[in-house]
């Protein structure tokens, strides 16, 4: 169930009006000092409590941010300015930023531990809550990169290490495969050895059959009679010297 309306008028009961003014002024000087921040804004802040007491907030400071309001504000019933009164603007706001840059310096050097002995218990109460704030956010921030550093570095060793898992499973399927590929090289290279082996007696033998077969048809040709034409011999004499 959200909250109702609030009516804004003075609330009557003595504790819940301070309690409201409480919260509701440091709810104020929170919005302050983040649009101060946010919005790199000048922003003065000054808060009267029905006592009488002051709670006030300033970017910078507040005497700087007086002074440049009340010449913001002549400025505005002056709109029409000659040329010597926008000189005095100019150099009016050259000595606001002047003065502005040296505060800025001063704070630097205390932030730096230096020219302290001007600052009273209560300032350097208020320094060193601030330098623990800073360092705490200094911290923290160093803390979250390292983290994200870490976190970067596991996620890269992952994948290195998925990347060595994968070449160390090719590495073996194709150790595997040349295992194969050699055992099939001597299976073949034995199968043929064995089959040279095993034919090699039937060369031999057909060489010979050849070459029986060659000597078979000289002997054939060798052993066919010579037809030739021989004369009758006239005399018994002449046949006998014929056939010695």
């Amino acid at each position: 169930m959200g909250r109702g309306k609030i009516v804004i008028r003075r609330i009557d009961n003595t504790t819940s009006r301070q309690v409201t003014f409480s919260k509701r002024r440091n709810g104020l000087l929170k919005k302050a000092k983040e649009l101060s921040i946010l919005c790199d804004a000048e922003v003065g802040l000054m808060i009267f409590s029905s006592t009488g007491k002051l709670y006030e907030f300033s970017s910078t400071n507040m005497k700087s941010i007086i002074e440049r309001y009340n010449t913001s504000k002549e400025d505005q019933h002056h709109p029409l300015m000659n040329a010597t009164s926008e000189a005095k603007f100019w150099k009016r706001e050259a000595a606001t930023l002047r003065h502005q840059l040296q505060n800025l310096q001063e704070n630097h050097r205390q932030l730096m531990g230096q020219e302290l002995s001007s600052l009273s218990a209560k300032e350097l109460q208020s320094l060193e809550n601030q330098l623990e704030m800073s360092l705490r956010g200094v911290r923290m921030q160093k803390d979250q990169k390292l983290t994200d550093q870490i976190h970067e570095l596991n996620r890269k060793g992952n994948l290195l290490h998925q990347e060595n898992m994968e070449l160390f499973r090719k590495e073996h399927r194709i150790r595997q495969e040349n295992m194969d590929l050699l055992k099939k090289i001597n299976e073949a290279s034995d199968a043929r050895e064995t089959s040279r082996v095993s034919h090699s007696p039937n060369v031999f033998n057909l060489k010979e059959e050849e070459e029986k077969d060659d000597d078979d048809c000289i002997i054939l040709q060798l052993s066919q009679p010579q037809q030739q034409n021989y004369a009758t011999p006239q005399n018994p004499t002449a046949l006998r010297l014929q056939l010695q």
